[in-house]
């Protein structure tokens, strides 16, 4: 939990020293609360998850997509060896996030040359994928 504390807060204080993000201070100790911004979470479930070749292939891939200029902040992530509860998904090969200032740069990567050629050359790595995009209640989405 700390490291993901230090994480928030030095990508917070990033943002705010760069004037892209407003941030609050919660009201617990060491919390900050990040607004203005439009989350990008994409899951991944590769056709063979086993085969290491495609998963490094995705990787490379996603590697490249987070150089679109829009993209503030990216994470590209495995399945966590948390818990198995009902409510916890492990069964996806591969995640990716990014973080845009707001929904009209998120609209912009979509057609961004970058993603759509990663989509192009990665999409027949994959059986599936669910994408969940997600801002704070101070945006009303268009």
């Amino acid at each position: 939990m700390k490291n993901r504390r230090n994480f928030i807060k030095k990508a917070s204080a990033a943002f705010a020293a760069l004037g892209l993000l407003s941030l609050a201070k919660n009201s617990r100790a060491g919390e900050v609360k990040i607004s203005g911004a439009l989350i990008h979470h994409v899951y991944f479930w590769l056709k063979q998850p086993q085969n290491e070749s495609h998963k490094e292939q995705l990787i490379k891939g996603l590697n490249e997509l987070i150089k679109v200029k829009h993209i503030k902040l990216s994470h590209i992530g495995f399945p966590a060896g948390t818990e198995n509860r009902d409510v916890v998904d492990h069964s996806y090969s591969v995640s990716y996030m990014a973080m845009f200032d707001n929904q009209a740069d998120q609209a912009a990567y979509q057609t961004d040359p970058i993603h759509l050629k990663f989509v192009e050359d990665c999409q027949h790595l994959w059986e599936k994928v669910i994408v969940y995009d997600s801002m704070d209640g101070q945006q009303k989405p268009k």
